[in-house]
């Protein structure tokens, strides 16, 4: 398996703080009802590849959010230790959004440094 663009968390801050990233948590809505980064929208990586195949107003509707556009330059996913946020991503790159990355450090390193 190839591996996927990545973001570090100074990056992520960076994007975050000037409003250039949109971040995905791929992880279950109960882990992220626990927490998660502030701004992120949760959609489970099992829902995934539905959810980026929609129309726009199905996505709306379900996820109470705009649907991610294949050219937004900074689409990120991030899980709880890597490995869904690099499937998720992989998926994502697969659908043609070319700007997914993954936020490799994922909500754990995350939690220890800004939570």
């Amino acid at each position: 398996m190839a591996g996927a663009p990545t973001v570090s968390l100074p990056e992520l801050r960076s994007l975050l703080a000037s409003g250039r990233a949109r971040l995905i948590d791929v992880r279950s809505r109960e882990e992220a009802a626990a927490g998660t980064i502030p701004g992120a929208l949760n959609i489970p990586v099992s829902e995934l590849e539905s959810a980026l195949q929609m129309e726009p107003a199905a996505f709306q509707a379900l996820y109470s959010a705009e649907k991610p556009k294949r050219d937004d330059e900074n689409l990120i996913f991030f899980c709880q230790m890597g490995k869904r946020g690099l499937q998720a991503t992989q998926l994502a790159q697969g659908l043609g959004y070319t700007g997914a990355r993954n936020y490799a450090g994922a909500y754990r390193e995350w939690f220890q440094k800004e939570g």
